[in-house]
């Protein structure tokens, strides 16, 4: 930091030091990105929703958001048509909404899976918005 704990006289002030410490550190954390998880279809058409859910991803860090989107993180190594394993996909995503600060919907279909993360955003209370196309929010 480029605080200094000495006074001009070059005495320890701790008084002065802590308060321009703490004016620093919220300058900081104004600057902090919010984490957003990106809530979109998976099942059903996969390689158009991926496609879809890289893009929510893009618009999400141009918005200047850190996105998360599970959906395109867990298909990788878990197969979604073995039940335990898209239970876990589920389950692993729910842990990291818990993380963040809103969840972005998209698009016009709320899946099975969408419910349930959107249920639990509201339950942990996640700013919640919806968009209806990128770049089109639902007030």
């Amino acid at each position: 930091m480029s605080v200094n704990k000495y006074n001009h006289e070059r005495y320890y002030d701790p008084t002065p030091y802590e308060a321009l410490t703490a004016i620093e550190r919220k300058k900081k954390e104004s600057r902090r990105r919010p984490l957003v998880f990106i809530c979109s279809p998976f099942a059903g058409d996969v390689e158009r929703n991926l496609q879809n859910a890289r893009r929510y991803c893009k618009y999400a860090v141009e918005q200047g958001a850190v996105p998360i989107a599970p959906h395109l993180i867990y298909p990788q190594f878990l197969d979604d048509r073995i039940k335990s394993q898209r239970s876990l996909g589920l389950y692993f995503g729910l842990v990291l909404l818990e993380k963040c600060d809103e969840i972005w919907i998209f698009g016009s279909t709320i899946s099975k899976g969408m419910r349930q993360e959107i249920e639990r955003a509201r339950g942990l209370g996640i700013r919640i918005r919806l968009f209806i196309n990128q770049g089109t929010e639902v007030k």
